[in-house]
């Protein structure tokens, strides 16, 4: 796990607060830890918002920060979590956009961009689902 100030340097990467959208403010994403083992990110979901389907959260490991969202019973859908604008760490959703907090760039849960700045999509991951443990594969 990153140590406090590791974190603190990710969430703050472009500084700014949390852009305001046509429904109001960004929620902010609940934060789970992840395992790294080998060249995976490890998961537990029972009792975080990935326990229901359209569930999504803020991911933290020392392989890198991801938004892991649940699309279906077994389905996930991880990206990785820094905008491709200037870096910041998205921290925070508007129902199932994520939105960056420091520029305002929006992106499905797909990673695509659906607002700038940001041109470049996010990074997707493949995901496989047992146990109640999501394993990304990095």
């Amino acid at each position: 796990m990153a140590s406090g100030a590791t974190v603190a340097t990710l969430f703050s990467a472009c500084g700014g607060s949390s852009p305001t959208s046509p429904s109001g403010m960004a929620s902010m994403l609940g934060v789970l830890s992840g395992r790294f083992a080998g060249s995976t990110v490890q998961v537990n979901v029972s009792g975080s918002a990935l326990a229901a389907v359209g569930g999504a959260a803020l991911v933290q490991s020392i392989a890198g920060v991801f938004l892991l969202s649940r699309t279906s019973t077994s389905g996930f859908t991880a990206i990785d979590a820094v905008c491709t604008h200037e870096g910041c760490t998205i921290t925070g959703a508007d129902g199932t956009t994520y939105v960056c907090p420091c520029h305002g760039s929006r992106y499905n849960r797909n990673g695509q961009v659906l607002a700038g700045p940001a041109k470049a999509s996010l990074r997707q991951f493949a995901t496989t689902f047992t146990d109640d443990v999501v394993t990304i594969a990095l």
